[in-house]
């Protein structure tokens, strides 16, 4: 027998699983609803009148293509229920991004980010601006915004907002909880943005294979290089600290201050370190343009030898690394990602050449490799996909309440 606390819960969850459907799949009828989640339709009428009395979702009408008989009644998310501020944090940039709940993208603006060896601090108070500033824009009151959502690249604290250590703040460790209160009372939640990046590939697979999907690994490369694993239909979601995995002992020197690091050989100052033949205890540069790197492309391209070694070196570093990876998980599908799969070409034969020196790999043969350059949107669909079920749940416990 259900206890009232418990039928609430069920409550609960069926109506955030009716949100969620109507997320993944747009504006539905009762009956679509229905079918999609599996729940009857005197559940589904209960759970949509109270979500509707409390604001979360509205009625549309759509009239039929013949232009006759009556209009089909469709349900779907109220655009001003509230509002998601999504914060991208990059090497040389900051991307701010307003979204009503539906998931519609109001307003976008993106700032440089300086160099400043005040570091963490500048930074912040850079942050709080931005985010008052893209509410100014569109005239939306703080108390419309129910979750501000931020990616940096690095080590994120598993429980708590917190920037444990970046490559851009090293262990300057930055709370944005509580930097962004009091004045904000909108939930704060920070992600890897490889995590973020994996999770939005796997929706994507999940969408085309269904319950034939079971795994998948991106592999970022730029500035950084980052990995994020996605598995069991997108239940289990990681990112190993991979660009810092040990691939030599007593190796180069990497930006995190130790020796050796996968990064150290393959991240975007490792390849201008190695083409420009200095010293591998040299500090390296905290941001290396892509010109630069385009520069050192174009010669090996050409035929020169040192820069093609960097480049030859760099995949190496990172086909070792995952052969490892594979090694402790399972063959999966391998999604390259960043800005350094423009230099796939020069990287391909060091990748397959470390993947191949895996006793996994020689058993189980290649895993597949893809390309897939658009890593910014994966980004950012990463982030909706987190922050608006997030925003559901919560909704769904205080609206739905609030309404009775």
């Amino acid at each position: 027998m259900l206890t009232k606390s418990s039928t609430e819960l069920v409550r609960q969850r069926n109506s955030v699983l009716v949100l969620s459907v109507l997320r993944r799949h747009g504006a539905l009828a009762h009956t679509e609803i229905s079918d999609f989640t599996r729940l009857s339709s005197a559940t589904i009428s209960a759970i949509t009148t109270e979500l509707e009395k409390a604001q979360i979702i509205e009625k549309s009408e759509q009239q039929p293509a013949s232009g006759r008989g009556r209009p089909r009644v469709l349900l779907r998310q109220r655009r001003d229920c509230g509002y998601l501020i999504v914060v991208i944090i990059s090497s040389d940039a900051v991307q701010y991004s307003l979204v009503d709940y539906a998931g519609k993208l109001i307003d976008r603006f993106s700032e440089e980010r300086s160099h400043d060896p005040a570091g963490a601090v500048r930074f912040v108070a850079a942050v709080r601006a931005g985010l008052l500033r893209i509410l100014d824009r569109s005239k939306i009151s703080q108390e419309k915004v129910l979750l501000i959502s931020i990616s940096s690249k690095g080590l994120v604290n598993s429980t708590e907002p917190v920037l444990v250590w970046s490559p851009i703040f090293g262990s300057d460790q930055i709370d944005f909880e509580s930097a962004l209160r009091p004045d904000w009372q909108a939930k704060v939640i920070l992600d890897n943005e490889t995590l973020l990046v994996a999770a939005a590939l796997g929706a994507r697979e999940e969408m085309v294979k269904g319950a034939d999907f079971r795994s998948l690994a991106a592999l970022s490369l730029g500035h950084s290089v980052g990995l994020g694993i996605v598995n069991q239909t997108g239940q289990e979601i990681s990112a190993p600290n991979f660009g810092h995995m040990l691939h030599m002992a007593n190796g180069g020197l990497c930006r995190c201050g130790t020796r050796g690091c996968i990064e150290a050989y393959a991240g975007f100052y490792a390849i201008l370190r190695s083409a420009f033949e200095v010293p591998l205890d040299t500090i390296p540069a905290k941001f290396v343009p892509v010109a630069e790197l385009d520069k050192i492309a174009a010669k090996a391209r050409q035929g020169h030898r040192v820069p093609a070694f960097a480049f030859r070196q760099a995949g190496l570093a990172l086909g070792n690394g995952l052969s490892r990876m594979l090694s402790l998980t399972e063959r999966m599908p391998i999604a390259i990602t960043g800005p350094g799969t423009r230099y796939y070409d020069l990287l391909r034969q060091g990748i397959e050449e470390g993947l191949g020196q895996s006793h996994i790999v020689r058993m189980e043969g290649m895993p597949e490799i893809r390309v897939v350059a658009d890593e910014q949107i994966l980004v950012f669909e990463g982030h909706l996909n987190r922050a608006l079920s997030v925003i559901d749940e919560d909704i769904v416990v205080s609206g739905v309440q609030g309404a009775d």
